[in-house]
């Protein structure tokens, strides 16, 4: 069996992973509006690679890797042009809930957290969100990025320090883990 049949196509990779995918680029501050684009540009980068080979590292973390450059890329264009804001783009809290109060509660705390996440530098927010919100390990995120996994341990310990500081100093509350 050649090494080519055991690669996973870029259309199956996209019709299994292209929600979660795209959970991940709104976590890392991309706008709703360009999702769509920025997300088809992900597959398209994995379509050039050739699809996914199945190794140690999970199809997932690969494309979650190809996201965080294509994200970067992305930032970096909308830097040299006039920015907009990137609004509210934190994955929505259910429309179901029964209190309203705790509904608000929970979509301005989730703001502020979005808030948080945007003051980070793309190299630490994509560690923080792929470790703390997508449950990645640290060498599946090294190998992913492609640097060392000592790196990755320092990335997320400074982004868990400046969530953190951001955090408080916004809301005044010292006490968040």
């Amino acid at each position: 069996m050649g090494q080519d049949e055991n690669r996973i196509g870029a259309g199956e990779l996209y019709r299994a992973h292209a929600a979660q995918i795209g959970r991940f680029l709104l976590r890392l501050g991309v706008p709703r509006t360009q999702l769509e684009d920025l997300l088809q540009e992900v597959f398209l980068v994995a379509h050039r690679k050739g699809g996914f080979e199945p190794g140690p590292a999970k199809a997932t973390t690969w494309l979650s890797g190809i996201a965080v450059r294509v994200w970067s890329n992305a930032a970096r264009t909308r830097r040299r042009r006039p920015s907009t804001p990137m609004g509210d783009d934190v994955s929505q809290v259910s429309a179901q809930a029964v209190d309203p109060e705790r509904e608000t509660a929970s979509r301005r705390s989730l703001a502020r957290v979005q808030r948080c996440l945007e003051q980070l530098d793309p190299d630490h927010r994509a560690v923080f969100v792929l470790f703390e919100l997508e449950g990645v390990s640290c060498s599946q995120i090294a190998e992913s990025l492609g640097v060392p996994v000592g790196t990755i341990y320092r990335r997320l310990h400074t982004a868990r320090a400046r969530v953190r500081a951001y955090y408080t100093e916004m809301t005044g509350d010292a006490d968040v883990r």
